[in-house]
């Protein structure tokens, strides 16, 4: 028998580098040039199989979308794991030791991964189920993984993980929820859908039984409970490690001897309940109505309740401190308790709630037990987000922190996230659309009738929003047509505006420079857009029924030299209108200056810093670019790294240095805006990536998804110094933190003299470069051909030369010719891949 497939056979050896040494480390990826996830706000979890806490550390692993989070609630750090098939995580298992994890995923085809969290890396990837994984398990020895398809896949496979074998196989008759191991390993325990099942772990050892043999399963004697769900399954720890326990839908605590007989069993007088965690001294139960109570796992006495999370509509700003946690009050309703897990070791509790929110608690002391942290994700599909960058037009903080993230969602709310200088993101107040909060909890969970509502189709949720220029309202369109403003300050509900018959797919604030006026445009699916006075309550001033089809997107532009401010919408009819604004007596005219009919449907649309030209999100994957004056197509970029899908979302960073989209097959994609380079690809939602934005200092790429997350990636120095430098010069009055520059990592540069380009490179015209440039340029190593052009000061300035060393064409069309001066103008000496001037193609 060979070595196992999946771990090395012997140790790592030990390597030594000597200081002199300048070349960069073998096979290490320099971090700071890779994109990575930093923040996930957001959790999948639908039953106890999700949720797993790691014995001795207490990092508690739960998924969301095709992540799972790895959170430690000491430290307050998150970890994050991948699924490279970009597959939805649906349950996760620790090793008894703490190294290892074992995940689950749903979707044809599934796949049970093994992952060293130490090295964060794959240890093994085994394919034995057809549709879908619902729970997963680690055998006490380490040495085996359980793993139970889903209803639609009713198989149960054991597999010897370090030789990357399965060892025996069986079917099962009903829906598994839950699957867990005896103390001993000798066997393990599924429970379903009027289902207990106790299987034996008994393996010929002789190496000539290559397959998987059937394996052995004997069913729990029910007696009069044969009828119930059993939701959730654990089995025994220390002197009662022969007894199982489970919990049924309809609100009972039963217990199993060992001989698999239902040897009693205890109400728990709640509607019903859905998990449980077992200790050597406590049973834990979670039950609906926010309820989680405690049980002695030897007598199966009643001992207590712990405190109750939030009530459903809790004002958060009023504070969610440990000493805010809620006593028992007939009138406010509370979310079902999904997952616990009992972290016996260091004392603490962790719960899943069914509004997304995940608590932990510290029951060193049952008679006191107090709140250790809590958050509090969005409920459903989140359909937009908008960073707050305070007041644009004079440049003061507003009402917000600098930073905050505005998302809305079909929960019916709209969340206000802080990005504190702690790298931290905490929620600072919720906005509740629906006072009775039907679609706060999550509709249609395993446990509910299989009466699904499917929050998608109905005319719930919050489908758009946009902050005003000067930071002190907040729009936001709903999917039945309605616009709301609240006041950023007091959030208070300025006007509800009953505008469209069909839901709101854009809104726009004109952000017009020293321009008195300032109008608000909703577009719609109804294929209309409205234009109202933002300075006189919201008064209505205009509507266009230009479109044939729903209006993706509307956008005002800014005017600039030779061309006055106009408004510019694109929709699935395929064309983008422009309109030039003009202002009179009655209030405004919106009169056709151009349309461009183009071949895709267009999702998407934004605009470039300097307000002249207008990206576009195509069917197609691609990135068309339109000239605002003239509407002529100036440009074709690469909207995804993909061969499939369709353009949903496309963003510019504030400097207009690099802009990112999102696509149906749900990654996500940096391209830089100057060359069309792809920069980087992320994936990690699971499903649709519904919005897209930069942080307010550049640091970050926040991403929203249909699986009700949000993303925060962290993107590599060497980006956010060049967006910063190039936001100095598009931008002087923005204040620019230069903290990223600090810490770059220049060892991967020779020894060699770096300084400014003589002033013969550069023409009459062009600014003088400082000596601490963001970017270097050597002028060593000039090819032999290039220095007679040098040495004739008067020289013209040599032909643009592209990336593949051929003359670039000469600019056509009016717009191409014309004479360029100022900062632009450098644009005409490429500096290699980015404008920091690090030369990537060899010497």
């Amino acid at each position: 028998m060979g070595p196992p497939r999946t771990v090395p056979s012997g140790g790592v050896p030990d390597v030594r580098r000597l200081k002199t040494l300048r070349r960069k480390r073998e096979g290490k990826e320099n971090p700071r040039k890779e994109v990575t996830l930093e923040t996930v706000l957001g959790v999948t979890a639908t039953s106890n199989a999700g949720l797993a806490t790691a014995p001795g550390s207490g990092t508690i692993a739960y998924p969301a979308g095709c992540t799972v989070v790895l959170y430690n609630s000491e430290t307050k750090q998150q970890q994050h794991i991948i699924n490279p098939d970009k597959k939805t995580i649906t349950c996760v298992g620790w090793s008894e030791d703490g190294r290892y994890l074992v995940t689950g995923e749903s979707g044809r085809l599934p796949c049970v991964r093994v992952w060293d969290i130490q090295g964060m890396s794959s240890m093994g990837v085994f394919s034995g189920h057809k549709y879908g994984v619902s729970c997963v398990a680690f055998a006490p020895n380490n040495k085996y993984i359980v793993s139970v398809g889903s209803q639609h896949d009713m198989i149960v496979n054991v597999w010897d993980w370090r030789n990357g074998t399965k060892v025996a196989s069986n079917k099962v008759s009903s829906q598994v929820r839950a699957v867990t191991f005896a103390e001993s390993g000798d066997y393990f325990v599924t429970a379903g859908n009027r289902h207990i099942k106790f299987w034996y772990l008994e393996y010929p050892k002789s190496s000539k039984f290559k397959n998987a043999v059937p394996l052995l399963g004997r069913p729990a004697i029910l007696g009069e409970q044969r009828s119930n769900f059993f939701c959730d399954v654990a089995c025994g720890k220390g002197e009662m490690a022969g007894y199982t326990y489970t919990v049924t839908k309809s609100g009972l605590l039963c217990q199993f001897n060992n001989q698999r007989i239902l040897d009693k069993w205890v109400e728990l007088k709640t509607e019903s309940s859905s998990c449980l965690s077992v200790g050597e001294e406590f049973i834990l139960v979670g039950c609906a109505g926010g309820i989680v109570r405690c049980f002695s796992p030897i007598t199966l006495q009643f001992i207590t309740t712990l405190p109750y999370p939030h009530p459903l509509g809790v004002d958060v700003a009023q504070g969610l401190g440990a000493s805010a946690t809620l006593t028992s009050t007939p009138g406010p309703s509370y979310a079902e308790a999904i997952a616990v897990s009992f972290d016996e070791e260091n004392s603490k509790l962790t719960t899943i709630y069914n509004d997304h929110s995940i608590y932990t608690w510290d029951v060193n002391d049952m008679r006191k037990v107090a709140k250790v942290s809590s958050f509090l994700f969005h409920s459903a599909c989140i359909w937009g987000l908008d960073v707050y960058h305070g007041n644009i037009m004079t440049g003061e903080q507003g009402c917000l922190p600098s930073g905050s993230l505005v998302t809305c969602s079909s929960d019916d709310t709209v969340r206000i996230w802080d990005f504190n200088k702690k790298k931290e993101c905490d929620l600072s107040k919720i906005v509740y659309f629906d006072p009775q909060f039907a679609f706060l909890k999550e509709q249609g969970s395993p446990l509910q009738s299989s009466e699904k509502d499917g929050s998608y189709d109905q005319k719930n949720g919050v489908r758009c929003l946009s902050i005003s220029p000067d930071g002190e309202h907040l729009a936001s369109g709903d999917r039945s047509g309605n616009i709301r403003v609240h006041h950023l300050q007091s959030m208070k509900e300025l006007c509800k505006i009953e505008a469209h018959d069909a839901e709101v797919l854009s809104l726009q604030y004109s952000q017009g420079q020293g321009s008195t006026a300032s109008y608000l445009a909703s577009a719609s699916r109804d294929r209309l857009i409205h234009v109202f006075d933002a300075k006189k309550n919201y008064e209505f001033l205009s509507t266009v029924d230009d479109h044939s089809s729903s209006i993706t997107a509307v956008r005002f532009s800014t005017a600039v030299e030779g061309c006055g401010a106009q408004l510019v919408s694109c929709g699935a009819d395929k064309s983008i209108i422009f309109r030039n604004i003009k202002t009179d007596v009655d209030g405004i005219s919106l009169t056709r200056a151009n349309q461009i009919v183009g071949k895709t449907t267009l999702y998407d649309m934004e605009m470039d810093v300097e307000g002249e030209h207008i990206l576009t999100a195509c069917q197609d994957r691609n990135i068309r670019v339109y000239s605002v004056d003239g509407a002529k197509q100036t440009r074709v970029l690469n909207g995804s790294a993909s061969d499939d899908g369709s353009l949903i979302k496309v963003v510019l960073d504030r400097s207009g240095t690099y802009y990112a989209t999102s696509c149906t097959d749900k990654s996500v994609t940096i391209y830089d805006y100057k060359t069309g380079d792809l920069v980087a690809t992320m994936t990690g939602h699971s499903e649709l990536v519904t919005g897209l934005a930069f942080s307010h200092d550049s640091h970050q790429l926040i991403s929203v998804a249909g699986d009700s997350c949000v993303f925060v990636w962290r993107l590599p120095k060497q980006m956010v110094t060049k967006m910063k430098n190039k936001l100095a010069l598009v931008a002087p009055s923005v204040k620019v933190d230069c903290d990223a520059c600090e810490d770059q990592d220049d060892s991967d540069v020779d020894d060699e003299k770096f300084g400014s380009p003589p002033p013969e490179l550069l023409g009459p015209d062009e600014p003088e470069v400082p000596d601490r440039a963001a970017y270097r340029f050597s002028v060593g190593k000039l090819p032999a051909w290039a220095k007679p052009k040098i040495e004739n000061s008067q020289s013209p300035l040599p032909e643009p030369i592209d990336s593949l060393g051929k003359r670039a064409d000469a600019p056509r069309g009016r717009w191409g010719s014309r004479q360029v001066k100022g900062p632009q103008a450098l644009n005409i000496f490429p500096l290699g891949e980015d404008d920091t001037g690090e030369d990537d193609t060899g010497d």
